[in-house]
């Protein structure tokens, strides 16, 4: 299927999009306290389920709750019509039988064309270390995607499995790799340059990979700002000796379901060529996940619709650390 087509394909299915893009947990945005009842959530949790065990040919045919449900719910205030709907839907039962057959991720269960593993930069910070054989310190500075919301622990996350599996590639030469988790839950590109001399470059890291996007369509914050704020992060590690790597946002039905969402992905790729830093490209991952390997978005995300679950945290770390090898193997 064309890019062109996947795109076609994909906006096919907007409302099963809409149902869960409000879905995020509470920092993302505040709730009234009356939508918080299970009477008022209950078509919203409905539809979140459904949308979460669709493939995009079914989910043009799901409902839409009306305007009343479709506020974000308070973690844990869906429990009981989730619990519902699993009793209800033989097909998220399938799902969840899958996942636990599958067990953890491995490589050849993490799949990503070639083109979408290059990061478009050379790390040269990243091969000096290596040719001097020195430990290789890399910052993830990131969100709520980068903190391991959604992994039932801090070693499925994905800064963790990339560190494990760089260490397992380069095994033979007894290299060591430190990876650095700085994310924080809910906060966009304007939080992070607060934070960035004191949780990134105090640490003199070889390599930063910049998790962002996301929390930035959500909020609607305009293109030139974000272009903005972006060019000027990377400017800064740059100067302070870092390569730089930016992650795209992850692609899921609360991202998909924004009216712009590709313009923020396309910010990026452009911020990247224009400064020199990388690309990891999850959202094209994730997306040829959907529309060419078939998956459910249950296989690879959690209930929200928005963060992942273990095995897309456990793909996400592993598919980095590919891309990082083979950048530097080249």
């Amino acid at each position: 299927m064309s890019f062109a087509s996947e795109q076609r394909h994909e906006r096919s299915w907007p409302r099963a999009g809409a149902a869960v893009a409000a879905a995020a947990p509470a920092q993302y945005s505040r709730i009234p306290p009356d939508r918080t009842d299970q009477a008022s959530i209950a078509p919203y949790c409905a539809a979140t389920a459904a949308a979460l065990t669709a493939t995009p040919s079914a989910a043009r045919e799901m409902p839409v709750p009306d305007q009343e449900s479709r506020d974000p719910s308070p973690p844990g205030a869906c429990a009981t019509a989730r619990r519902a709907a699993r009793a209800l839907s033989t097909l998220i039962a399938g799902t969840l039988a899958v996942l636990l057959m599958h067990g953890p991720a491995r490589a050849d269960d993490c799949p990503a064309r070639a083109e979408e593993l290059r990061l478009g930069t050379d790390l040269p910070h990243v091969k000096a270390a290596i040719r001097e054989r020195r430990q290789v310190v890399i910052v993830a500075l990131g969100s709520s995607s980068t903190q391991g919301y959604g992994a039932t622990i801090d070693s499925n996350a994905y800064p963790a499995q990339a560190q494990v599996t760089l260490a397992r590639q380069y095994e033979t030469v007894r290299l060591k790799f430190v990876m650095l988790n700085r994310g924080a839950g809910g906060q966009d590109v304007t939080e992070m340059l607060e934070r960035l001399q004191r949780d990134v470059l105090s640490h003199r890291p070889d390599l930063v990979i910049w998790q962002v996007g996301t929390n930035a369509a959500i909020r609607g914050m305009k293109l030139d700002s974000f272009r903005l704020k972006l060019s000027s992060g990377i400017e800064r590690m740059k100067q302070a000796g870092t390569d730089v790597v930016l992650m795209t946002p992850q692609y899921s039905p609360a991202i998909v379901a924004l009216p712009n969402e590709d313009d923020y992905v396309a910010a990026m790729h452009d911020v990247a060529r224009q400064t020199g830093a990388g690309v990891f490209h999850r959202f094209d991952i994730m997306r040829g996940w959907v529309m060419r390997q078939h998956m459910p978005f249950g296989r690879f995300m959690i209930s929200d619709g928005l963060h992942l679950n273990d095995y897309g945290q456990r793909c996400t770390g592993q598919l980095l650390a590919r891309a990082i090898e083979r950048t530097v193997g080249d």
